[in-house]
């Protein structure tokens, strides 16, 4: 029986993703080995990052169409949007609500990598 799902994403600077991670999206260290291999907490959800030498290949490729390298769920995410705006974290869409029933912002991580922050209307 599968009890959970731990998406990876790679990074070229370990500290500074770790510290958006953290800092802007209020993530917690779970896990650092090295600093090659770090686990990140939100709730009950964990991501793992991996450090690499060159930039995740998929960033232009998710970018370009449209696609997603992590849905993250939250609650209040108009005041997400304005906390990130107050710190000078650019959206790549501010504030809509789609025809699935959700309010969504979109946002680039410090190496590129699309997020998605969404809640149920």
């Amino acid at each position: 029986m599968i009890t959970g799902v731990v998406p990876q994403i790679r990074s070229t600077d370990m500290e500074k993703t770790v510290r958006f991670y953290t800092e802007v999206l209020g993530f917690e260290v779970e896990f650092n080995y090295e600093d090659f291999y770090v686990g990140l907490r939100a709730g009950t959800n964990v991501i793992h990052v991996k450090r690499v030498d060159d930039p995740d290949p998929s960033i232009p490729y998710v970018a370009e169409g449209g696609h997603l390298h992590l849905y993250l769920e939250t609650s209040g995410v108009v005041a997400m949007a304005e906390r990130l705006a107050a710190r000078g974290i650019p959206l790549v869409r501010d504030v809509c609500e789609t025809e699935w029933q959700t309010r969504e912002i979109v946002l680039e991580d410090d190496q590129g990598h699309t997020l998605y922050l969404g809640e149920p209307l």
